[in-house]
């Protein structure tokens, strides 16, 4: 038996959470890197700076998902096909 099976894991219904909250985690890792280089360049400051960004830009990226994703799950649904 895998390490990874015989861990415990959230049931299936906390799927519509855990989504959005990792994904606004890498989000906003990524573009508030970006978005405080680009500002401040490659220096002391950004190390000092950038970790405020991010958590100010997951603050608000987390709820937006999770209100968001619907309507966009229900979009896509619009555009791609359904699996055959």
């Amino acid at each position: 038996m895998s390490n990874l099976s015989s861990r415990r894991r959230l049931p299936a219904r906390y799927g519509s959470v855990v989504l959005p909250f990792l994904l606004s985690i890498v989000m906003t890792f990524v573009v508030s890197a970006i978005a405080t280089l680009r500002a401040l360049g490659p220096s002391p400051d950004f190390l000092s700076t950038w970790p405020i960004s991010w958590g100010l830009s997951w603050l608000v990226a987390f709820p937006t998902l999770l209100l968001v994703l619907p309507l966009v799950r229900r979009i896509m649904a619009l555009i791609v096909a359904p699996p055959a």
